[in-house]
């Protein structure tokens, strides 16, 4: 008689892949997460496809920043280069790749700064050029998470150009400007120099604004949205679930997952029963994906 029931297959695993070899390097805000060499990726990612993970999304760390964020859509680069790997190694996982400056860039931000400003138009350039070298080395599917106005229909362009027609775009459409990346940011050393994200991620009080953005990015050729965190944004993704068509995703962000660990650390409640009561609100909410920290773990509860 149960209405909504959580499925492996429901869920994404977000993975951290940085330089070197040899590296794994735990995450304090993110308990059970690290940052991964692409040898040791390449270990968890085979525990993880044994358990029955079937998707990924790679978030890279690059040795070097800069103001250009060259890192990002360098060929050479970590998230390239794990592409290619896992392609190899792992034909029948869906490897999705995040496409955003903020991890490339010396000032943190998910655009190019000029003044103290970002500048949309040069930063979709950069977007594009990272989306088709993810195409190029193998991803899936791209993921643009920065919040620039007019990048989805950018990216469409430079993927079909560059031949990948086929290649689908997951938006990150409904992206607030929240309290709970605080983990993510250790996770992905990316927190910003100056200032914050409000200019171009949303305001957590306004929900027709994410249905405006939402609208955009369908009309710009998106294949399926994402709102982003999950669980305080609830009625924002059943608002986006009954207004499109499309597959409608929500990230179970890095705060929402540290709270829940930080409390089942010091016995105020029960980890596992917690989690699978939270990700189950975000499915009966209408998520048709979950992009969660705890899906390796739900590999083995479920």
């Amino acid at each position: 008689m149960r209405e909504t029931r959580l499925d492996l297959g429901d869920f994404v695993m977000p993975l951290f892949v940085c330089a070197g070899e040899g590296i794994t390097q735990p995450l304090e805000g993110l308990p059970g997460i690290a940052q991964r060499s692409l040898d040791q990726l390449v270990d968890e990612i085979e525990t993880m496809v044994a358990l029955g993970v079937s998707a990924v999304l790679l978030f890279g760390i690059p040795e070097e920043k800069d103001e250009e964020a060259s890192g990002a859509y360098d060929d050479e680069g970590v998230v390239q280069g794990a592409l290619r790997e896992l392609r190899g190694r792992f034909p029948d996982l869906v490897v999705a790749t995040d496409v955003c400056l903020c991890e490339y860039t010396s000032h943190g931000h998910c655009g190019v700064v000029r003044g103290d400003e970002i500048d949309n138009d040069l930063s979709l350039d950069l977007l594009v050029r990272t989306a088709v070298s993810h195409a190029e080395a193998g991803a899936d599917t791209v993921c643009p998470s920065d919040m620039m106005d007019g990048r989805i229909g950018a990216v469409r362009v430079g993927l079909d150009d560059a031949g990948f027609e086929q290649i689908p775009i997951v938006s990150y459409a409904a992206k607030y400007a929240s309290a709970f990346y605080g983990p993510f940011r250790e996770a992905a050393e990316s927190a910003p120099a100056f200032g914050d994200r409000r200019g171009y991620q949303l305001d957590p009080a306004n929900v027709r604004e994410a249905l405006r953005e939402c609208e955009l990015d369908v009309r710009e050729g998106a294949d399926a949205l994402i709102v982003k965190p999950a669980l305080p944004y609830l009625d924002v993704l059943r608002a986006v679930r009954e207004r499109f068509e499309l597959p409608v995703g929500a990230y179970n962000v890095s705060g929402e997952y540290a709270m829940l660990k930080a409390a089942a650390r010091d016995g105020w409640l029960d980890e596992r029963q917690a989690a699978l009561e939270s990700l189950t609100s975000v499915k009966r909410a209408g998520a048709d994906f979950i992009v969660s920290y705890w899906t390796k773990e739900l590999a083995e509860w479920l």
